[in-house]
């Protein structure tokens, strides 16, 4: 073709300069344009000075041979795209010798290309079924091949090599290569990986293990994350050649018992694969004081870190410990979000009677606490709206009025928009559809009265008083200084004090509600024919046979270690209005219980050391007006 060319330059019909690039396409057969892909040339036209080729959706598309020889780029018949197009069956089933394939795709691209290129190239007309598994599968022969160089990172180039190098070669060169122990660290998960596929064990765990040593002593002390990551490797390296551990090597409780050392910050520079291991080398260098530091990390850890230390301490007979500590920072609010965002994933059988309203109403003091975090997260309340049985599960055993209270607490909630909140409180009436009047405003004007004592009146008094004599006005000032600060788009300051603002009066607004529907109550001389408020129950748990007292008495009264419970309570519900020789039964921590009731009497005030009051309630004093 080459004479046909000059023949057709001499006659001026193409330039000379573009001979050498004809005969090249016209020799090849296939060629590449930029925007149209891949071709077949399928003519050549001396006549008209063109090419006829089939590019992919322009089948028998006219080419003039000066424009070809500028914009066409020549593809071999070797190329994996002439195959694909002359012989797409055969290609096909090269792709059961995944190595062939891959080599003959890294030809086509001088020899390297990525994982993304290899896979445009070849799916779906090759690879028609599962690309993943076919890759994983490639990956792992090539691995083992001495002619490839597979890289740790996507979108780094698979390189084949005609000179064959041997994967224990390879991969010792990669860990000299390496800089810094953290990607010395890397090379040694590779090894770990192939360690059964190396001539040489022993001389390759050797080489690493006396290189790892002076690294992991020297980030010791600046950076013990990195350094307890290097033991690992080192650990489990020496363990998979068969070596004894060495004499003198540092390890990881030397790094735990150092002075300063910070037990969550540190697990959480820590791959989440090695928190396990990480934690369980904690508890072997910390035999008398572990339990105690993870209960106290655990709720300034993320939720899978959290999960991590829930499971050590379960599985070393810590379950009660841990219970006790995910109770008390539910029951005071004081649990964090990612906490919180593990254990409602969690709800598993062992923390069914921890699981409750009160966690739900934790979840909403989290997400608002959170609201004034530069580095908040949405995670908890992504998994409350994508989790369609969390309220219904942690409500399902709550008295009404308990979840009157959540819906109203929901409903106040500066957390969710309103087309979210409508979701949620949706899914409190399905589970409790007597809360339907209350989201829909129809419910009765009065609601039932709360009857409380008037200690508990005080302690909430004081509470409101502090609020609006004191919180309220004091965000007031916060809300006018940082107002002052300009441009309240981008105003940090103005908008955490008024979301804390939203926060204080949705606290004012429950704490009225609660004072309208209050009734305060000395409890004297209650009737002891039946229990009700004010009664003390003398009672033998009939599975026991141990006697048990209880003191009913208001709704805001809780003091479970004197005994003393509030008249809403499930097990107070059970007991009311029920004689002396009655059999009970009620739910207690997740188990059924049955009492049988051996003497009701009246509650003595003097017991617990407080004076009468008169049966008349105090009214709050007039709160200021609300800021605006």
């Amino acid at each position: 073709m080459k004479e046909e060319f000059e023949k057709l330059a001499a006659a001026g019909k193409i330039e000379g300069r573009h001979v050498t690039a004809l005969t090249h396409l016209a020799e090849a057969g296939c060629c590449l344009h930029k925007s149209w892909g891949f071709g077949r040339i399928k003519t050549v036209d001396t006549v008209f000075a063109r090419f006829t080729i089939d590019f992919h959706g322009k089948p028998g598309h006219p080419m003039d041979l000066a424009f070809a020889a500028e914009s066409l780029r020549p593809v071999s018949k070797d190329h994996i795209l002439a195959r694909k197009a002359v012989d797409l069956d055969a290609v096909r089933r090269e792709a059961a010798h995944h190595i062939g394939l891959i080599k003959i795709v890294l030809n086509s691209f001088d020899g390297k290309a990525t994982a993304e290129q290899i896979q445009q190239v070849l799916v779906p007309d090759v690879i028609t079924d599962d690309w993943k598994k076919w890759w994983e599968v490639a990956r792992r022969e090539m691995k083992k091949d001495g002619h490839f160089i597979v890289p740790a990172k996507k979108t780094e180039p698979v390189v084949y090599q005609a000179q064959e190098t041997s994967l224990q070669d390879r991969l010792l060169q990669d860990f000299r290569a390496a800089k810094g122990l953290k990607a010395r660290v890397a090379v040694v998960a590779e090894i770990l990986k192939a360690m059964a596929d190396l001539k040489d064990r022993t001389a390759v765990a050797n080489e690493v293990v006396a290189a790892l040593n002076p690294d992991i002593t020297s980030h010791q002390r600046t950076q013990p994350a990195v350094a307890l990551e290097g033991i690992f490797a080192r650990d489990e390296l020496r363990e998979a050649a068969g070596l004894p551990p060495g004499a003198g090597d540092i390890s990881a409780a030397q790094v735990w018992l150092q002075e300063g050392i910070k037990l969550g910050p540190l697990l959480e520079t820590i791959p989440a694969a090695k928190h396990h291991r990480a934690l369980e080398s904690y508890k072997q260098a910390n035999p008398e004081r572990w339990q105690d530091a993870l209960r106290s990390s655990i709720n300034y850890v993320s939720a899978k870190l959290a999960k991590e230390i829930a499971s050590i301490l379960s599985s070393n007979g810590k379950l009660d410990l841990l219970k006790e500590t995910l109770a008390k920072l539910i029951n005071q609010h004081t649990a964090n979000s990612e906490l919180l965002l593990w254990f409602g994933k969690e709800r598993t059988e062992d923390f069914v009677d921890i699981l409750g309203p009160e966690v739900f109403r934790a979840m909403l003091t989290a997400m608002e606490r959170d609201q004034f975090n530069e580095k908040r997260s949405n995670r908890l309340r992504d998994f409350i709206l994508d989790d369609q049985q969390l309220i219904s599960e942690l409500t399902s055993t709550a008295d009404i009025e308990v979840i009157k209270d959540l819906t109203r607490a929901l409903q106040l909630s500066p957390v969710f928009d309103d087309m979210d909140k409508r979701s949620l409180l949706a899914r409190l009436v399905k589970a409790h559809p007597a809360v339907q009047s209350l989201i829909t405003g129809d419910q009765p004007r009065q609601e039932a009265a709360l009857l409380v004592s008037w200690e508990s009146m005080e302690r909430r008094q004081l509470e409101y008083r502090d609020l609006v004599d004191k919180k309220i006005p004091a965000n007031s000032k916060e809300i006018a200084i940082a107002r002052s600060y300009g441009d309240l788009r981008e105003n940090h300051e103005y908008k955490a004090a008024k979301e804390m603002q939203k926060i204080l009066l949705r606290r004012k607004d429950e704490l009225e509600a609660q004072f309208n529907r209050a009734r305060g109550m000395s409890f004297a001389n209650a009737k002891t024919d039946v229990v009700g408020p004010g009664t003390v129950v003398l009672a033998t748990d009939l599975s026991t046979n141990q006697a048990e007292t209880l003191t009913i008495l208001g709704a805001w009264d809780s003091d479970p270690e004197k005994g003393i419970i509030s008249y809403l309570t499930p097990v107070a519900m059970a007991l009311l209005n029920r004689k002396v020789g009655d059999e009970v039964e009620f739910e207690l921590q997740g188990s059924k219980r049955r009492h049988r009731i051996e003497k009701i009497e009246t509650w003595k005030i003097e017991e617990s050391g407080t004076s009468q009051a008169p049966e008349t309630p105090a009214a709050p004093a007039e709160p200021p007006v609300p800021p605006a």
